[in-house]
């Protein structure tokens, strides 16, 4: 599963500001991945005031960090469009410049991860993982899949 964590500091977002974030970002990993959507987790956290400094400068603008963490295999095209795409989704809901804006990926190996009590597949590979898991869990993945 991608595991976004989207930290930001001298601002808040609203719950709504959250759901549409969250939304896109599944959307775009979908997009350029082709995983399915209940890949995708996300995760806000705000930082503390006074917590966040850059060149050992406290932090006094508004600033957006996302960390994406995804499963190795894919090529470095497919990871250009994703951080491209996140970076627009972030300046879109934030109305922040892109010098306030930050995005990293980092690959995990699939063999590296259990998610859903499961080892991850290699990418590409889904459908037969899916195939394999146990019919309630199927369900459960289906029913967070539904593209809204």
């Amino acid at each position: 599963m991608p595991t976004y964590i989207l930290k930001y500091s001298n601002f808040n977002f609203s719950q709504k500001q959250k759901n549409l974030i969250a939304k896109d970002i599944t959307k775009i990993h979908s997009k350029f991945t082709g995983a399915n959507n209940f890949f995708a987790q996300i995760i806000f956290e705000k930082n503390d005031k006074g917590s966040h400094y850059i060149g050992g400068k406290l932090v006094k603008n508004k600033e957006v960090f996302l960390n994406g963490q995804i499963r190795a295999g894919r090529t470095n095209l497919i990871k250009k469009k994703l951080i491209l795409g996140l970076k627009k989704i972030l300046i879109k809901n934030t109305k922040l410049k892109a010098g306030f804006v930050w995005v990293y990926l980092e690959d995990l190996a699939p063999q590296q991860m259990v998610e859903f009590g499961k080892i991850l597949p290699q990418s590409g590979k889904e459908k037969v993982w899916i195939k394999n898991l146990p019919n309630d869990l199927k369900k459960r993945l289906f029913k967070l899949d539904k593209r809204n």
